[in-house]
């Protein structure tokens, strides 16, 4: 006789499973029992309740007609085992009639959580591998123990036991409960470091992730014991020394000690410093004849005598990479070679340049795109089937699908091919929504009271294509406007668009006049090179501006003569062109490179405005750490009419508000302050920077609010001298001394003019807060004047609408 027994393993929390109030028993004793082997005449099935007789027998590795033994009925045995079906199992054979015996495990009706407070019902299920209507076994029980238990460890409950229970119902279903006991949160008590005399434990505090537990960290997923993320601190202290010339650091050990009462853990970093290295001597070596080693030199952002940093000899192998690759190299191994001098401090790095081993793309497999069709993506990879492996290129492919906005993550890893000279790369990617219908009503500093309603799907169709729709009305603007992208026109990387446009701006209470536009626009965009694009446009649009009658009375001497004789309506027929070139390394969230533009509009192609519009801007971004990431920004433009036109005062930049933080809408640049009003005449130019650091608001990342310090300077004037006439002098016992006849024959009254074109520099500092609320992103300006001229309008605090995020 062969007997098999099937025990059940004891699990990590202490598994007790239950029958309604009573302890699982050890389930009976699994036996094949086969004295003498013999032909198999009937197999017979007993003791299934849900499974058919025939489905058991399908799983049998002997059939009717089939000689049985020992060896094939204990082979019978595991086969049935091994399906999670049955809790128990007996085989016997007698005159001929292979009999099986089976005890089914039982449905699972309902999985249940008690117990649990800090982690949700949503979030345990998600974990467990055990649903409603699967088939319940000890195994699966014993892992979701596992699972949960790992769970409540990362997030610092390491008491936490888990004990799993059933509770039998008819037909032989289960109720599925995990009993929790969550225990006490295991805080970070304190978080010391031995060994360091170039950073303060301060300095260091701010590198890693773990934090200590304070009672007012109550929004801080960090501060509590996680070994996980200890391990990750370690790395973090690493690179935040090589990064600062110091070539030797290590860590020698971290130790987390739980205090006596249990309430905490202290953890400390025993750190070897070692000295502080410069870069020596920096060259490189290559063996490929089409490659020039000096000029490969000549890439390499590092020189002699910088301080060391681990993150330059990373951007120098991928400059080097690339410089490899554009020169026809796709097979490039670069590996940077040191030697360290203590003696006088320097690091000397040897840039090794090989050809690496000829490898091919086999297939580029898309996944987790349900939306968006699959050529969307490829037309983005600047790599194909049997190309050769490019590392930039396939970076750049990575970047150009995020810069899409249609997926949360993307990622590409590469994959065995089917010989070894072959790889096959897999395009991962999570979509996330790129459609919105909203319906909004609020009210903002910038526009008052407002009322939006709007279509936009930035993936229509899952084709990338872009569709807008929006109507606004507001105190200040209504508009109505409509715009199509087709990024990839007749196939080919041109993004052609339209727009469609009508609105109306009330400006009185800034420069007492209103207008209103309708018109279209006509897009085109192209690629310049791999990081840069062209563009072209053409718009047509008409404008009417509408200055009360009353104000332009003459013998009122309401406004002056540079705001009345702007009166009218005027068609504006103009094409424009542009270049723009973007080396960031994420077109999101940028920590690295920079972008900058330029942009020329000709208006006088018909119509009624002749002017040349030139405007550029550039930008740079440099991370210092996740929370610390330094931008710099800066943006010009001056606009002067041709063909003996001036430029019309809809057509002026106005500056202020959300582009120049600290001053009102149109609150800096010309004014006219005559007959006691304060109205804004904007300007033929302008000239404004930007200095930003985002910092750290230690909120969790799902509150979705970021903050930053700015600077803004700069100034905005220059109009033309039909708008700036001298006084004229008026004789009170004589008014028509002070007519004079605008350009249509209208005799306006030209009292002192009092105007003020200063291009002066204003400044301003303060602190911006991003919010990504269920409103929308909005944005919160704290800002303080630092220079200003006394006619300007400013503003110490702003709310309003965010682009970013």
């Amino acid at each position: 006789m062969h007997r098999h027994r099937a025990r059940s393993a004891a699990l990590a929390s202490g598994l007790a499973l239950l029958l309604g109030s009573t302890a699982l028993v050890a389930p009976t004793l699994a036996v094949a029992q086969v004295q003498q082997g013999g032909v198999v005449q009937r197999i017979i099935v007993k003791g299934n309740e849900r499974i058919e007789p025939q489905t058991v027998i399908s799983y049998l590795p002997i059939q009717a007609g089939d000689t049985v033994d020992s060896a094939k009925a204990d082979l019978a045995l595991k086969a049935l085992f091994r399906t999670d079906l049955f809790a128990d199992v007996k085989i016997d054979f007698q005159n001929g009639d292979l009999i099986v015996t089976v005890v089914e495990n039982p449905i699972i009706n309902r999985v249940l959580f008690e117990g649990n407070s800090s982690l949700k019902d949503d979030k345990l299920k998600d974990e467990v591998s055990v649903r409603p209507r699967g088939i319940f076994t000890r195994a699966k029980a014993q892992a979701d123990v596992a699972r949960i238990l790992e769970l409540y460890r990362r997030s610092g409950r390491i008491s936490a036991t888990v004990t799993p229970q059933i509770v039998e119902l008819p037909q032989k279903r289960v109720d599925l409960i995990f009993k929790i006991d969550e225990g006490p949160k295991s805080g970070v008590l304190r978080v010391n470091f031995l060994g360091n005399k170039a950073f303060s434990d301060n300095d260091l505090r701010g590198v890693v992730v773990t934090e200590e537990s304070k009672w007012y960290k109550f929004f801080s997923s960090n501060a509590n014991y996680d070994p996980d993320r200890i391990e990750y601190d370690k790395e973090q202290l690493r690179k935040f020394y090589r990064n600062r010339g110091y070539y030797d650091f290590r860590v020698i050990s971290s130790v987390a000690e739980l205090a006596p009462d249990k309430n905490g853990f202290a953890i400390s970093y025993t750190l070897d410093e070692g000295p502080e290295y410069k870069f020596g001597k920096i060259s490189v070596e290559t063996e490929l004849q089409k490659l020039d080693k000096n000029v490969l030199a000549s890439l390499v952002p590092i020189r002699s005598g910088e301080l060391y940093e681990d993150q330059r000899l990373e951007q120098s192998t991928d400059a080097l990479t690339f410089a490899a690759g554009a020169a026809g190299f796709a097979f490039v191994d670069v590996r940077p070679r040191f030697t360290r001098h203590p003696e006088n401090g320097t690091v000397d790095v040897v840039f090794d340049v090989k050809e690496g081993p000829r490898v091919y793309i086999d297939r580029i497999d898309i996944v987790g795109n349900t939306q968006t069709l699959d050529y969307v993506i490829r037309r983005e990879m600047n790599v194909s089937e049997g190309d050769a492996y490019n590392r930039a290129l396939v970076d750049r492919s990575k970047n150009q699908i995020k810069a899409l906005g249609f997926f949360k993550n993307v990622d590409i890893t590469e994959t065995p091919g089917t010989a070894p000279d072959r790889t096959s790369l897999q395009v991962k990617v999570e979509e996330q929504p790129t459609g919105e219908l909203s319906f909004s009503a609020g009210y903002s500093s910038v526009d008052q009271l407002v009322i939006d309603l709007g279509f936009a799907e930035h993936n229509f169709r899952g084709r990338g294509q872009d569709v807008r729709a929006r109507v606004s009305m507001g105190s200040l603007r209504q508009q109505v406007d409509f715009s199509f992208t087709e990024p990839r026109f007749s196939g080919r990387d041109l993004a052609l668009g339209t727009d469609l446009f009508y609105y109306k701006y009330d400006l009185t209470q800034y420069s007492a006049y209103k207008t209103t536009s309708g018109g279209g626009n006509l897009r085109l965009s192209f690629p310049l090179s791999l990081n840069a694009r062209g563009s072209l446009l053409y718009t047509l649009r008409s404008d009417d501006v509408q200055i009360d009658d009353s104000l332009c009375d003459p013998s009122l001497q309401l406004l002056s003569y540079s705001v009345c004789s702007q009166r009218g309506a005027f068609l504006t027929s103009l094409v424009g062109y542009g270049a723009r070139i973007d080396r960031r390394n994420d077109p999101i969230n940028p920590t690295r490179g920079f972008t900058m533009g330029i942009t020329q509009d000709f208006a006088g192609l018909g119509g009624d405005v002749k002017y040349v519009k030139t405007e550029a801007d550039a930008g740079w971004y440099h991370g210092f750490s996740k929370n610390f990431i330094l931008t710099v920004t800066g943006s010009a433009g001056f606009i002067g009419g041709w063909g003996g036109d001036h430029i019309r005062i809809n057509d002026r930049f106005y500056k202020g508000g959300n582009s120049f933080r600290g001053f009102e809408t149109a609150g800096i640049g010309p004014r006219d302050l005559s007959f006691g009003r304060t109205d804004s005449l904007g300007g033929k130019a302008y000239a404004i920077g930007s200095v930003e650091l985002t910092i750290p608001t230690y909120l969790p990342e799902q509150y979705g609010i970021k903050a930053a310090l700015f600077s803004d300077f700069g100034t905005v004037g220059l109009l033309d001298p039909v708008d700036k006439r001298a006084p004229v002098p008026v004789d009170p016992s004589d008014l028509t001394k002070g007519f004079q006849k605008d350009a249509s024959g209208n005799l306006i009254l030209v009292r002192s003019a009092d105007i003020k074109d200063d291009l002066s520099l204003r400044a301003s500092a303060g602190l911006s807060i991003f919010w990504k609320s269920p409103m929308g992103p909005l944005r919160f300006d704290f800002s303080q004047v630092l220079a200003k001229e006394a006619y300007d309008k400013t503003e110490t605090f702003r709310f309003s609408t965010s682009t970013r995020f």
